[in-house]
């Protein structure tokens, strides 16, 4: 919901840091590995309650995971690193609320799992949507250039990283975060699926 506010007022930025990265041959793919690599290493120091570490794990991977997109404008998007992007997106997501299950299995582990479940929709219906458009050739966007189309909704990228901070700054409310955003998401993947149904019948 809050993307396009955000990619609108990034976009200079980020592109001007792109054709510096692109000047001293860094690649997209490049990138985008090593962002995964620093936010699932929030996993172990979520596990341990060290949680402003994690914090900083997690922004420095959303900054990547926005800054690889950039990149890859200037260097030519392609395929493979569409699919590392996405794949390794949903990998990182479920892996920070997997941290917070292993801090207080106890009373974490219920919540994390139904965040985890609503991921499922939200990725789900996000990716077969995807698959369906590119099949029909449907190219247009209500914004930016993405290498996949998709569907919008309340819990997009934006959302997820006010939540994972959110979890971060307050742990002790993680069970109340998690099924707050878990049903927010449920919404978004509803409003997905009819909004799929509505373009594809």
């Amino acid at each position: 919901m809050l993307d396009p506010f955000f990619i609108k007022r990034l976009k200079l930025p980020l592109q001007a840091l792109a054709n510096r990265i692109d000047s001293i041959g860094i690649k997209a793919n490049q990138i985008t590995i090593f962002g995964f690599l620093v936010g699932i290493s929030s996993i172990p120091l979520l596990a341990n309650e060290y949680y402003f570490l994690a914090l900083l794990c997690i922004i420095v991977n959303r900054l990547m995971d926005g800054l690889d997109g950039a990149v890859a404008r200037v260097q030519g998007p392609t395929d493979l690193g569409g699919y590392l992007d996405i794949t390794l997106d949903f990998i990182f997501y479920s892996g920070v609320v997997f941290g917070f299950a292993l801090v207080n299995p106890a009373d974490n582990a219920l919540a994390a799992s139904f965040v985890i479940f609503s991921f499922m929709g939200t990725g789900s219906s996000f990716l077969a949507f995807a698959i369906m458009a590119e099949k029909r050739k449907i190219e247009h966007l209500e914004y930016g250039r993405k290498s996949l189309y998709f569907l919008g909704g309340l819990a997009e990228g934006t959302e997820t990283i006010i939540f994972l901070i959110l979890l971060c700054l307050m742990p002790s409310h993680f069970a109340v975060l998690a099924y707050v955003f878990g049903g927010i998401c449920w919404v978004t993947t509803v409003i997905r699926i009819y909004a799929g149904y509505r373009t594809l019948k």
